[in-house]
């Protein structure tokens, strides 16, 4: 891309910062472009971060029913998925998706749910709770 075609829409996306882009001057060499935005990764990001919402919500009604933990809805809280997580607390997704079950949720060690609560910036005891409303 050239040095004049970086993108300058502004993003509401970049809460008033600008992102690096790294671009063709008119030398021939790369060099760093401050970039206010561009309306499709706005678009974008607001369709992923409205994905991750709905998939809050609904964790945290299935958490209410009893048919999910609250891992599941802490997870989405905090804007990750099973991958991101598993990442983040170095155990494996299949055990993941095992500790969103209540039944094993509720067996998990002090030492494995106190990684969980480090991952999520959460104390044991907001870990194994859930909010009275989703989005708070």
């Amino acid at each position: 891309m050239k040095k004049d075609a970086v993108p300058q829409q502004v993003s509401s996306t970049y809460g008033g910062q600008r992102k690096l882009f790294y671009a063709v001057d008119d030398d021939g060499a790369y060099s760093g472009i401050q970039s206010s935005g561009w309306e499709p990764e706005t678009t974008a990001t607001l369709a992923a971060v409205a994905e991750l919402e709905r998939l809050r919500n609904d964790a945290w009604q299935r958490a209410r029913d009893g048919a999910t933990s609250p891992l599941e809805f802490h997870m989405y809280q905090r804007r990750m998925d099973i991958t991101t997580l598993a990442q983040v607390t170095g155990l494996w997704r299949w055990r993941i998706r095992r500790h969103l079950l209540p039944k094993h949720f509720t067996r998990l060690s002090a030492r494995v749910l106190q990684r969980y609560a480090d991952a999520l910036d959460l104390t044991a005891a907001e870990l194994t709770s859930l909010p009275s409303q989703p989005d708070i």
